[in-house]
């Protein structure tokens, strides 16, 4: 192994997302010098506030000109959106931190990698709720009743209720010093109900990861590197990685390489995929990664629907995503509000049934033809994010794809991720229970179904909870990283995002993903000789609120 005078840290981190924050924390309260790379920006609040009405600042197809931080990826099985900038997904995450159901821990392709998955993770789940802000959503309005009539209708109000959610409610629009810390995190600001949390929130009540993890790993030393992507990893002779950095759009920008003992990749999904894929199978940096590399991808089986009420309606305020409930044992519902999700208007046609992609793709395209003006003055409608319910229907039921490296079809000189169904396994594009579920609503409420035209015309999974890729496994034939997300074949290259996860949650997963990231970090190497540790912060705060109720019964 190097000395330490020739590594430039102990650990880099790929990406600021759930893995990657809570990984970037806990790494550098056990002492390891920590540098976490981001391709995207670091926004402050301003740049969200310009991001609700400038897509510029909204949208990242940096090459484009586009340097906000929202992105979508069609592949042709699977539409995938996420975001890109410092706090990964929290961004434009809605806050909803559900843990799943039975089937995930006792799911056949991971079951027999522990003697009780459910046990183990538990204490963990409760960390990462901790340091996420878990709170019971207190807030119930229209939008709410209508999804509660929704499920009376179905037979399911036993099921409703609110949900746990990630947000700082205090007093609206108050800000008050760090209520979760002991008064080491930033500033708070009671939840001011607008419905923007999909967009980043500008005002400090979203519990997004720059207001937790990252900013007590950069408080206690860890540095982060906005505008770093990561182009490739080449073991050192005597152990370690160099890690080849660019800047996403200023190719005269030269970015040294970095040298660390260890490398956690945490890239979400497509991001860790294509580095693995490319350092792999173009630059040959990483011989040894598994084949099943890109296998056993899942999309949460979920359907997104909408409903847009009647004009002078406006459901917006409140959270995102408020209340839920399941209309039967394999399905979970939850209500979204997108103020600000003014791209919705170009993806939303007439809710259509139909098993066969085909023919409810036809049925689709006939039903536009034969209402072309109806689906305008949907698309044009006054008030339209304020009047807009999107449901996410979401099933723990399994399903499968995968992600192969393969010749670009329209830039066949260059190599990129291209999505395979697996026969029989397919990822679902039509719900049935989805169409049910958002009927009850429109009947509850007064207002107009549909589905997303990217499903029922172009017969795509629309999900942002794409799971697996570089699964857990026994070893390199059944997986890509061992118990330990330690990537087979290649000591000390880890990772920590939700590649890794082999079977379905059913539910939104990144308290999931946060808690598999704290039990990694758990087990990770010690760091070097003579490195300082300090006290994980869950148990400084709590020591710290302790001292404050004492302080308040003595006087």
């Amino acid at each position: 192994m190097h000395e330490l005078g020739e590594f430039d840290a102990d650990v880099v981190i790929v990406g600021s997302g759930f893995g990657g924050s809570a990984a970037a924390l806990r790494l550098t309260e056990a002492g390891h010098k920590v540098v976490v790379l981001e391709r995207g920006r670091r926004l402050g609040d301003a740049e969200l506030l310009r991001a609700r009405k400038d897509p510029r600042a909204y949208l990242w197809q940096p090459g484009a000109g586009l340097r906000g931080f929202f992105w979508q990826r069609i592949f042709r099985d699977v539409g995938i959106i996420g975001a890109s900038g410092v706090g990964g997904g929290s961004i434009v995450w809605a806050g909803v931190l559900l843990e799943p159901g039975e089937a995930f821990y006792r799911s056949p392709s991971w079951a027999h990698l522990a003697a009780d998955w459910r046990a183990e993770l538990a204490p963990y789940y409760q960390r990462a709720a901790g340091m996420l802000g878990r709170v019971r959503n207190a807030h119930f309005g229209p939008m709410d009743e209508y999804l509660r009539e929704a499920a009376r209708t179905l037979g399911a109000e036993d099921t409703f209720g609110p949900v746990p959610i990630a947000i700082h409610f205090g007093r609206e629009g108050v800000t008050e010093p760090d209520p979760f810390f002991g008064g080491e995190g930033p500033e708070r600001t009671g939840c001011k109900l607008c419905g923007e949390c999909l967009l980043g929130c500008p005002y400090g009540a979203k519990n997004q990861l720059t207001r937790n993890y990252l900013h007590l790993a950069e408080r206690y030393g860890a540095e982060i590197r906005a505008e770093h992507d990561v182009t490739g990893i080449r073991p050192l002779e005597g152990g370690g990685y160099e890690v080849s950095v660019a800047h996403p759009w200023k190719r005269r920008v030269v970015r040294e390489p970095i040298r660390a003992r260890r490398v956690v990749l945490a890239a979400g999904v497509l991001g860790t995929l294509e580095l693995l894929f490319r350092c792999r199978d173009e630059l040959g940096t990483l011989p040894r990664v598994s084949q099943r590399l890109g296998a056993r991808v899942r999309t949460n089986s979920e359907a997104i629907t909408t409903v847009l009420q009647p004009h002078g309606q406006d459901l917006s305020r409140g959270p995102t995503i408020t209340t839920d409930f399941h209309p039967d044992a394999d399905t979970h519902v939850t209500q979204n509000r997108y103020v600000g999700g003014w791209h919705m208007r170009l993806q939303i046609g007439p809710i259509v049934d139909g098993a066969r992609p085909g023919r409810r793709a036809l049925r689709t395209l006939g039903a536009l033809v034969r209402r072309p003006f109806g689906q305008l003055r949907s698309m044009f409608a006054r008030g339209f994010e304020q009047r807009l319910t999107a449901l996410t229907v979401m099933q723990h039921l399994d399903n499968e794809l995968a992600f192969e490296f393969r010749r670009s079809p329209f830039r066949p000189w260059r190599r990129v991720l291209r999505s395979r169904a697996i026969p029989g396994r397919e990822a679902p594009t039509y719900l049935p229970v989805a169409n049910k579920v958002t009927r009850a609503f429109a009947d509850a409420s007064g207002g107009k179904p549909g589905n997303l035209l990217g499903e029922t015309v172009g017969g795509l999974s629309i999900t942002a909870h794409i799971l697996g890729g570089a699964v857990m496994g026994t070893d390199e034939s059944e997986g890509v990283v061992n118990v330990d997300h330690e990537v087979f074949g290649h000591p000390g290259l880890f990772i920590a995002d939700a590649s890794t996860i082999p079977a379905n949650l059913g539910v939104n997963p990144s308290l999931t993903i946060t808690a598999m990231a704290e039990r990694f970090a758990a087990r990770f190497p010690d760091p070097p000789a003579g490195a300082v540790r300090r006290d994980p912060i869950v148990a400084r705060a709590a020591r710290a609120a302790q001292a404050a109720s004492e302080s308040r019964s003595t006087t």
